[in-house]
């Protein structure tokens, strides 16, 4: 029991020291409410053309099929709300995608946090994922007792709100295990319901996401947005934190300190047209590292163009 409680600690621990802000352990067991949801959205299909939402089911709610003999999962929260502000005349892009692309540098850290926690706990199997596998983090970091989901789907930190990226680590060693949170304090609050540009918040904490800005602005890889969209997207460009910005939690949102986080000036600063005469060569250079690299060079074109049409 020792051994529980001393691995637990130093991991709790090395979390905060490779610049995570929460940490939280749950069990490693199947997430069968979570399976009947996620099984009911994507016969509803409100997954839009993310067919690689369908893939690997059982993957996403059994993590012993990620780790085989997995007994702990370890979630992890870093958190990405900047100091700057984006110039009023610059396309909007959601905050998560100002910096550094952040899959490549939660994955380092994750990389560091393996091989330090092996050193100390001893030679143990595990995985670490951030956003780029089969995993349900929300549901991980619900059960470990970092917060609760929003009407808007995301999870909501009572210290800091939601502007969080989210990491897991599924391993095969029994650790101490956090409560799940139990309450819900959103309340009667709707404003992330009402705000919402394209109304793809229902009720119930569900969320049609093919008719989110986000997905037609990422996900979506067709050549032409549809023209029922059309005077909807309220000047965004990639991505959209309209349920985020509205939300009275994160009032208590605080500047990240990842310098990796920084945001790159042209983000802050470029107007509209300055966007649209930049060519494919200058964008590839400038956001090689960037998130916005996700909707390549033509992507970003087709959502400015489609952001500039009248009503």
């Amino acid at each position: 029991m020792s051994s529980i409680i001393n691995n637990t600690q130093f991991i709790k621990q090395l979390s905060g020291k490779l610049g995570f802000d929460y940490c939280g352990i749950a069990k490693a067991e199947q997430l069968d409410d979570d399976a009947r949801r996620l099984e009911k959205w994507l016969a509803q299909g409100m997954h839009g053309k993310m067919q690689y939402m369908e893939n690997h089911f059982d993957l996403r709610v059994d993590p012993k099929k990620l780790v085989p003999g997995a007994k702990s999962v370890i979630t992890l929260l870093k958190n990405y709300f900047p100091s700057a502000q984006q110039q009023p005349d610059t396309p909007g892009i959601a905050k998560y995608a100002w910096g550094k692309d952040y899959h490549e540098i939660i994955r380092s850290q994750l990389h560091q946090f393996m091989e330090q926690a092996r050193e100390y706990a001893g030679n143990f199997n595990g995985r670490g994922f951030v956003d780029s596998a089969p995993v349900l983090e929300r549901s991980w970091a619900l059960k470990s007792g970092l917060g609760w989901i929003g009407k808007n789907g995301n999870l909501i930190n009572k210290q800091q709100g939601s502007f969080f990226f989210i990491a897991t680590l599924i391993v095969d060693i029994e650790l101490a295990y956090d409560n799940p949170f139990a309450k819900d304090f959103c309340g009667s609050c709707t404003k992330c319901i009402d705000h919402c540009p394209t109304n793809a918040i229902l009720e119930n904490k569900v969320i049609n996401a093919s008719k989110c800005i986000s997905y037609f602005t990422i996900e979506l890889k067709d050549a032409l947005i549809p023209e029922s969209m059309k005077g909807q997207f309220n000047n965004w460009m990639f991505g959209c934190d309209t349920c985020q910005d509205v939300c009275p939690w994160n009032r208590f949102s605080k500047p990240h300190h990842e310098p990796a986080f920084s945001p790159i000036p042209e983000i802050l600063q470029m107007s509209h047209d300055e966007w649209l005469e930049i060519t494919e060569v200058q964008f590839n250079a400038v956001f090689k590292s960037s998130p916005l690299k996700r909707a390549r060079f033509d992507g970003i074109r087709r959502n400015l163009q489609f952001s500039l049409l009248p009503d």
